[in-house]
């Protein structure tokens, strides 16, 4: 049956013709200065955008019926950590995060009655040791388990400000685990840079010239025909539609810098709310901020979402807080039909239009970093940091001023909100004065100045 077309009857209209019409509307106002805004990366947003401005989509592939819900786990005691992986994915989560900051731990120990095969479980390891991950590949490899290493010895430099050992060690031990392993065991932890106030645009190419560092580095085998998997953890900002713009502008440049070194290597993009915009006061707002955080990295294609709970921030890890952010999730997919279409974003043009702005853009300050020695070498002289600073003034200005608002903190805040006794961890910027290689990446809130006032008034 062929399908009938709707609307035929009305004639269309171009974009001119409306834009006269908005015109004769705004009674003499000037339309670029009434209507067109611009975002902090610089991208100017128009009132509307139309089909004849377009001439072929970007084509992004995001299969967003796939994503899985993914479960933080800390682990501190194998027992507990085992029976809390359990427990939640009874509860809906579909996959697990563990992060172990301990050498001996076992895994065998913990993986204890864990369904395996159709269950993903990544590793997050805060170290470097070939011998723990040969454990995690041994015991993959023995019960056919769906596992993913996360190691990052650029990203320990960008948040330690140094290396596990060394350069030349660390990536000596990363080709040494790249001929060892069958796993993907390589990450990118790229939420620093927008937790500490990095523009989107940068948060792109820096994420690109990280990844370029261990393009250059890794003797990858580009004879195996076997897929390599890099996992890209992203912070997801509360700018819904730039945010869905960012993801796809990721996996768009990935694939593309990627391409150019091995022709099977993927990336899966776990995707995080920021920390950036949460608040110790009015706390439960933070579950409308996570929530909206979320649906932008679901349309924006993530593979995989961990959702942040609301309490983070002050409270220690808790049932409760876990429960309500995994819940958000399962709503999302189950009650929402979130996990219904892929490329929904496809044909929204201004998501495209932001889409190919960011990615233009974002390749541009790769190229610069490329050309200025790499990312490693800007890192070294703190050129990355200056950056991202003067970025993070700029929005902390606007957030000072009240421009950029977050409810219950500078806008309508409760007076009669009391916080203090409720803190069980510091939530504020923590200095430790040491000697590093390079200047350390601090995340920092834009409410903290503000939340420590009202702190010291209770």
């Amino acid at each position: 049956m062929e399908h009938q077309k709707l609307f035929q009857e009305f004639e269309a209209i171009s974009s001119k013709e409306w834009k006269q019409k908005i015109q004769f509307e705004l009674k003499g106002a000037d339309y670029n200065e009434t209507l067109v805004w611009e975002s902090l990366e610089g991208i100017k947003v128009k009132p509307f955008y139309h089909a004849d401005e377009f001439e072929t989509n970007t084509q992004v592939n995001t299969q967003v019926t796939q994503f899985k819900i993914v479960q933080n786990i800390f682990v501190h005691d194998v027992v507990k950590s085992n029976k809390k992986a359990l427990d939640t994915l009874q509860r809906g989560a579909e996959s697990i995060r563990f992060t172990i900051e301990n050498e001996t731990v076992v895994i065998k120990d913990l993986m204890q009655n864990l369904p395996l095969e159709n269950t993903h479980y990544f590793f997050y390891l805060p170290f470097l040791s070939i011998d723990f991950v040969n454990q995690i590949n041994d015991f993959a490899t023995k019960n056919k388990a769906n596992f993913s290493i996360q190691v990052d010895p650029i990203g320990h430099l960008v948040k330690d400000g140094n290396w596990f050992t060394n350069l030349d060690t660390d990536f000596n031990t990363l080709n040494q685990i790249v001929a060892k392993t069958n796993l993907p065991f390589l990450n990118l932890e790229t939420r620093i840079y927008q937790n500490a106030g990095a523009n989107i645009i940068q948060q792109l190419a820096y994420t690109l010239a990280h990844a370029n560092e261990y393009f250059n580095r890794i003797n990858w085998s580009v004879e195996s025909n076997s897929k390599t998997t890099i996992t890209i953890e992203v912070a997801v900002g509360t700018h819904y539609f730039f945010e869905i713009a960012k993801l796809r502008a990721l996996r768009l440049l990935f694939e593309t810098l990627a391409k150019e070194y091995h022709p099977n290597i993927e990336c899966h993009i776990l995707a995080t709310p920021t920390k950036r915009n949460k608040t110790l006061y009015d706390y439960n707002v933070n579950m409308l901020r996570t929530t909206t955080e979320c649906m932008s990295a679901i349309l924006g294609g993530a593979d995989s979402v961990a959702n942040l709970a609301y309490d983070a921030l002050y409270h220690k890890d808790n049932e409760f807080g876990d429960r309500i952010s995994r819940n958000q999730l399962l709503v999302l997919k189950n009650e929402s039909y979130f996990d219904k279409v892929n490329n929904p974003a496809d044909g929204a043009y201004y998501i495209e239009t932001i889409t190919e702005q960011l990615a233009e853009k974002a390749l541009q300050l790769f190229k610069d970093i490329e050309a200025n020695g790499g990312f490693i070498t800007q890192l070294i002289e703190g050129t990355i940091q200056r950056k991202i600073k003067e970025s993070a003034t700029k929005e902390q200005e606007l957030f000072d001023s009240g421009k950029e608002i977050l409810l219950g903190t500078n806008k309508y805040p409760n007076k009669n909100d009391r916080m203090k006794e409720d803190l069980e961890l510091f939530p504020f910027v923590k200095t430790h004065s040491r000697k590093t290689l390079v200047t350390p990446i601090i995340e920092k809130r834009l409410a903290e100045k503000l939340e420590q006032e009202r702190l010291a008034q209770e």
